[in-house]
């Protein structure tokens, strides 16, 4: 059998093209994903150095990435009702100017108040992105692309998370802090020039339809269409149960868990870290590969992340001896790089269960739900850190509370949301066959 890719041109009639054309003003888009998590990942490598820098403690250190990530999620409904409405080059051109500027306050920041108004400006551009890549894709690239499209997208967020794990960290030890987070900015220059010179919304010949102007009547009742979806609801439950646990490790309380819980050095730690990035990588191909070819994956491999990943951390909270050893971390890094790819699959809940005129909005309705679970836990974990005098093996347990509630909202709408879509299916087929030649 052959492997799919994304230049394929198997499609449906009426689908975008694909071919070189719409791999480079992808390209182009996931470019910009690229950068905006490099700057989102940078206090992951930077967090005790900030606790330094600032002198602040560990719940006020999360109050970093807490904001940044609150920001983000709160945009995402506005985000996906912008794309739907402006289109994604002026969404995605305004993102990069957001979040370049946020990633120079923050090398800038002369006070805690400072930085932290910084990481909420980066927050902001950087919810601009994602969404913006998953339409983008949908509008040059064949439907049965998507989830392949959706899994390429976030191996380049990978990419950049190994970029702020290998570089960046080695970058800020060796010219200090304000060099390196001021000269990574410089990222953000390059592709807001590309953006504005290369990037275009659509093929020629796949326009969509003008949307007229509805103002708050309009906002209402995208959103509304959208969640009452199952397949959308279930997609946000699906992010929010997946993502979260290697957000928090990668984000701000891996670097700080290895180094002080564990007792290895930055240098081992930061390895670690990259074994994260790696496993998602891989994984996110395998995954891709696999729904592409059988739709039905879905469920079991998200349902599979979330078991393997809570088995892991449990034996690694409770393993009897001061430090857990080296092969367990090491397994524990590598199960948590499935998480990220594992998120992905709920955009393929959500994406067949919205036509193509509410895709930006049912996606922001989903990508609220992992961000939401992250912000939840680096709180909960900074707070704890704090009253329970840095117990991390308790701090650490608030993971396995959140699992349990998104497990509880999949398994209360997996047989709705299945349902709904076979019906969609067959509604399709039929309004197929009885098209005029």
């Amino acid at each position: 059998m052959s492997r799919p890719s994304l230049s394929s041109s198997s499609a449906l009639p009426g689908d975008p093209p694909g071919g070189r054309r719409a791999l480079t003003v992808w390209g182009i888009g996931v470019s910009v994903y690229f950068v905006a998590v490099i700057f989102r990942t940078s206090l992951g490598v930077a967090g005790l150095d900030a606790a330094d820098r600032f002198h602040v403690s560990a719940s006020a250190l999360a109050t970093f990435s807490i904001l940044q990530l609150l920001v983000y999620a709160g945009m995402q409904i506005p985000v996906g009702l912008l794309v739907d409405r402006l289109g994604t080059k002026k969404v995605l051109t305004l993102g990069v100017v957001l979040f370049t500027a946020g990633q120079i306050g923050f090398a800038l920041a002369p006070s805690y108040g400072m930085a932290l108004a910084s990481r909420a400006l980066l927050g902001c551009g950087d919810a601009m992105t994602f969404i913006s890549v998953l339409r983008l894709g949908t509008r040059w690239f064949p439907a049965r692309r998507g989830p392949l499209i959706a899994q390429f997208a976030g191996l380049a967020g990978m990419a950049g998370n190994l970029v702020s794990t290998l570089v960046l960290a080695r970058l800020l030890h060796g010219v200090g802090w304000t060099a390196a987070f001021a000269g990574s900015s410089v990222a953000g220059l390059v592709v807001l020039v590309l953006t504005l010179l290369f990037l275009k919304d659509h093929p020629d010949g796949h326009e969509p339809e003008p949307l007229p102007h509805q103002g708050a009547a309009y906002v209402r009742r995208q959103i509304a269409a959208s969640w009452r979806e199952p397949g959308t609801r279930l997609g946000l439950w699906v992010h929010f149960t997946t993502q979260f646990p290697a957000m928090v490790f990668l984000l701000l309380w891996g670097l700080p868990f290895l180094v002080e819980a564990q007792g290895l050095s930055r240098a081992t730690a930061g390895d670690l870290l990259t074994l994260v990035v790696l496993s998602n990588m891989v994984v996110g191909l395998v995954y891709g590969q696999i729904v592409a070819r059988h739709h039905a994956a879905r469920l079991p491999l998200a349902l599979g992340t979330v078991l393997a990943t809570a088995a892991v951390w449990a034996t690694t909270l409770i393993y009897p001896g001061e430090h857990a050893p080296m092969w367990l971390l090491i397994v524990l890094c590598a199960v948590l790089g499935a998480c990220g790819p594992a998120s992905m699959l709920g955009f393929d809940f959500a994406r067949p269960a919205n036509p193509p005129e509410r895709q930006g909005t049912a996606s922001g309705i989903t990508n609220m739900g992992g961000f939401v679970a992250s912000m939840t836990t680096l709180l909960a974990v900074g707070v704890l850190l704090d009253l329970t005098n840095d117990n991390y093996r308790i701090a650490f347990s608030a993971v396995f509370v959140l699992q349990a509630l998104g497990l509880t909202q999949i398994f209360r709408l997996r047989a709705r949301a299945a349902r709904r879509e076979r019906e969609r299916l067959v509604a399709s087929r039929v309004e197929t066959v009885h098209v005029p030649a």
